[in-house]
């Protein structure tokens, strides 16, 4: 049972995700709640799973000369060290903190979508 549960929840992550949503905004939540998954854990493994996929969007995205490397390195050097950073920091945060901080970044996400949406809304009725 719970490897069709996890297989759901993987391809709506993976649905979401190439739709530009963010699968982690399913796959997160999903995990926690429905397979009891400790936040850290939860999280961890979306970060996991994002690696192949960046790799294969690399190469494709290269492939099609949508990449451009001039000026890439000031922007993969700070990314890598906060990223690492962020890792170390979460690591360090009480589970039920970080699972109040991932809510309000949700919020935060969903309440950017919707301005954006409305933005948009209102710029095809003029």
């Amino acid at each position: 049972m719970s490897f069709i549960v996890v297989m759901l929840l993987a391809a709506a992550a993976g649905l979401l995700g190439g739709m530009g949503m963010g699968g982690g905004t399913v796959l997160i939540p999903a995990l926690t709640i429905f397979l009891g998954v400790p936040q850290h854990v939860a999280q961890a493994a979306n970060l996991f799973a994002f690696l192949p996929m960046a790799a294969v969007s690399l190469k494709i995205h290269s492939a099609n000369g949508l990449v451009r490397t001039r000026g890439a390195l000031p922007v993969i050097i700070p990314a890598v060290l906060l990223s690492v950073a962020g890792a170390l920091a979460a690591s360090f945060t009480p589970p039920q903190l970080l699972k109040r901080l991932f809510g309000a970044f949700l919020i935060v996400l969903a309440l950017k979508q919707l301005y954006d949406m409305r933005s948009l809304l209102k710029g095809k009725k003029q």
